[in-house]
């Protein structure tokens, strides 16, 4: 396939080179756009440096779009790019959209049928929380579903985790920490503020949680409450999970379930100190699932903690695995659009 990454100079962007050949996937031909100011500079990709160009305000002479540049861009010129190209949007620009499927590969890899074009990765906390979250419902049926998260400085992009090396300097050195990206200083301190707040009290990242729960899973009944809180890690967003389900379920049970899931590492292993942790889950494509417990509250409850690489399965890795699934379609859809 012809590939073409857009926002090629991002973390997100970064990592979508960095798993296209860990993946080995099978690129005829690779081009990279960015910014103006980054026009002219290169990337490596299979050893060789590839040219960075602008973007252009037309449709791109490749078959598949990774875009990763952010909703307005997206909401500009995808419909241009799906012309001619399938776009994999990293974007929140077309995941409400009920024409655009928004696709976890595990999931709901048969949603991508019919698609026009254009396909909505998910918001990363989402990503992370369904890949433990879907099998066990697909086995005990999930009710409710509370969840806090522990989201990384990544989820902000590049700026945020400069901004997170930059302030722990300044803190450590007793000068007063700056910041631009996040609402106040991040470096030993935790920000229960991700994106705006909305009417009902949540933020709009907590309700993406939701909202996107309800469609990856083709369940509108599951219901979901999300609290969102910036932790100072450079990489990977940690959730804590409660879920009530409709039948009973046991910690044995559930680890059984977990252990079969595709994409998931069972890590619970508490006497010996091992459960999911930012530092073990960082570059690991597998979301690590763990501290599986009765939930004291929920007759038919479970909690467990999740940690996954938010630029890999919560970003790039799923990318690329929708890119995969074009290549190698599910039974009944088209590989590429007809134009390509």
């Amino acid at each position: 396939m012809r590939i073409g990454i857009v926002g090629a100079t991002g973390a997100v962007g970064k990592e979508l080179l960095s798993v296209l050949e860990k993946r080995d996937f099978p690129v005829s031909e690779l081009r990279l756009y960015a910014s103006a100011r980054s026009a002219g500079k290169s990337l490596k990709f299979r050893g060789r440096e590839i040219g960075i160009e602008a973007l252009p305000e037309t449709p791109l002479p490749v078959d598949v779009v990774l875009a990763s540049a952010g909703g307005a861009i997206s909401k500009q010129y995808a419909p241009i790019w799906a012309k001619q190209s399938v776009v994999i949007d990293n974007s929140s620009a077309f995941r409400y959209d009920p024409e655009v499927p928004l696709i976890v590969p595990e999931i709901n890899a048969h949603a991508i049928r019919g698609h026009k074009n254009i396909i909505a990765n998910p918001n990363c906390t989402t990503a992370i929380l369904v890949m433990a979250l879907y099998p066990l419902h697909k086995a005990f049926g999930a009710k409710r579903v509370i969840v806090s998260t522990y989201q990384s400085s990544s989820g902000a992009g590049a700026s945020g985790m400069e901004e997170l090396l930059h302030g722990t300097r300044q803190f450590l050195a007793g000068q007063p920490v700056e910041h631009k990206t996040f609402a106040h200083p991040l470096p030993f301190n935790v920000i229960p503020h991700i994106d705006a707040f909305q009417e009902n009290g949540y933020t709009k990242e907590e309700m993406k949680v939701l909202w996107e729960t309800q469609k990856i899973m083709e369940n509108p009944h599951i219901r979901v409450s999300c609290t969102a809180v910036r932790v100072p890690t450079l990489r990977v967003h940690s959730e804590a999970v409660t879920v009530e389900f409709e039948r009973p379920v046991s910690p044995e049970a559930a680890r059984e379930v977990l252990r079969a899931a595709p994409g998931v590492d069972l890590v619970d292993d508490p006497a010996n100190k091992r459960y999911p942790l930012p530092l073990t889950a960082t570059g690991k494509f597998n979301v690590e699932v763990g501290r599986i417990r009765k939930n004291l509250v929920f007759d038919n409850g479970l909690d467990f903690f999740v940690a996954g690489d938010q630029l890999l399965k919560g970003a790039a890795l799923n990318a690329v695995q929708i890119a995969e699934l074009l290549q190698k379609p599910v039974a009944g859809s088209s590989p590429l659009n007809s134009h390509s």
